[in-house]
């Protein structure tokens, strides 16, 4: 159980992403933009981290001026870039499309992971990528667009989104090398809202936060799908390959057709639960294949 926890918390992670639909809806509604919802998650979530890490991780506050990169690679050309790419691509684009893009990620994680971390790819691990790709893609509703093309530009754009979204696998690897998963997941944030909350200008917009219930779904947004997520989910990264992590990491879509179904009242399709299946079908794929050592008995003291 003990080998499986760090699988399970990435899992944990992903079903926390997968609910962020929820959050997101409900700012919509309450009259927020796409960029304002993103510097609302960012800026919430770094306050949290704030209080927690004052109460909690003191210890753990500090970081080298030196390695500011990492959360520079952290928090803005993944939290921010990929953010900025997948959102542009939908009004590119359409969602489905965007979200297929979005979730090559894994694919992309393993290539950097290769070249950058020099983590293997063997047979098992290509064949579950492969398949999460090919999930993701049915997952999102794919079923052909009527003949309807889009243009280069957006393509990349959306495929952006996959690199960005790898890219914290990538930085938050490295970065956990030298620091405690608190520590990543604080500065991830910290970096994130100091690029974010003076280009958006959300600051103008407090008084439309702090009426009805808006400020119950950004709260909900910084804890559930941000500050637990990423937590989570950088724990788990600790202690297992980034490409793996990655992979189990996309559970992410099923959850979120599954609010979509449950909350919302959306409709799965045939290929949708096929792509569903394979996803559940690659996670589980990886999780059998962690080899299993043989323990050598011991006495403590």
């Amino acid at each position: 159980m003990t080998r499986k926890l760090p699988y399970i918390m990435i899992a944990f992670a992903a079903a926390m992403w997968g609910l962020i639909g929820f959050f997101v809806k409900g700012l919509n509604n309450a009259g927020f933009g796409a960029m304002e919802i993103v510097a609302i998650r960012v800026s919430t979530a770094a306050i949290i981290l704030i209080l927690v890490g004052i109460a909690f991780y003191r210890s753990h506050l500090k970081i080298r001026v030196k390695d500011l990169y990492l959360f520079v690679g952290t928090g803005i050309l993944s939290i921010v870039f990929f953010n900025w790419s997948y959102f542009t691509a939908i009004n590119l684009m359409n969602i489905p499309i965007a979200v297929a893009l979005l979730y090559t990620s894994p694919a992309f994680v393993a290539v950097l992971s290769f070249l950058f971390l020099k983590e293997s790819i063997n047979r098992k691990k290509l064949l579950a990528i492969i398949m999460t790709v090919i999930g993701c893609t049915l997952a999102a509703g794919i079923t052909g667009q009527g003949g309807t093309s889009f243009s280069v530009s957006s393509i990349l754009i959306g495929l952006g989104a996959g690199f960005g979204y790898a890219l914290y696998s990538i930085f938050g690897k490295v970065a956990l090398r030298r620091y405690h998963p608190f520590t990543v997941t604080l500065y991830t944030f910290l970096v994130a809202s100091a690029a974010l909350v003076p280009t958006t200008g959300i600051a103008s917009k407090a008084i439309v936060l702090f009426a009805g219930d808006a400020w119950l779904y950004a709260i909900g947004l910084g804890i559930f799908p941000t500050v637990l997520a990423y937590f989570a989910y950088s724990w788990g990264l600790e202690r297992t390959e980034s490409s793996t992590a990655a992979v189990v990491a996309t559970l992410e879509p099923v959850v979120a057709t599954m609010l979509g179904i449950l909350v919302y009242g959306d409709r799965l399709g045939g290929l949708q639960m096929l792509g569903s299946a394979l996803i559940i079908i690659s996670v589980i794929s990886i999780n059998i294949s962690i080899p299993i050592r043989k323990q050598k008995k011991h006495f403590t003291v």
